[in-house]
């Protein structure tokens, strides 16, 4: 009893062509590498960026300040 092949040959062939003669940088090479290699971090530093520049304005003009 032989088991059923995971992906049919031919498109694991055409597969293995696609990402071996890409130009491109190993991470980016997916199809979806491009939204968890490049835009999620840049979301992340956009955003703490913001909240820490919000924060120093604030703080130097005594926002939000208890007394």
């Amino acid at each position: 009893m032989t088991e059923a092949p995971f992906l049919p040959r031919e498109r694991l062939f055409k597969q293995q062509n696609y990402f071996q003669n890409l130009t491109k940088h190993t991470y980016l090479k997916g199809r979806y590498d491009v939204i968890t290699s490049v835009a999620i971090p840049l979301a992340l530093a956009a955003s703490s960026m913001f909240m820490i520049g919000r924060g120093v304005y604030n703080m130097s003009h005594g926002v939000g300040k208890k007394e």
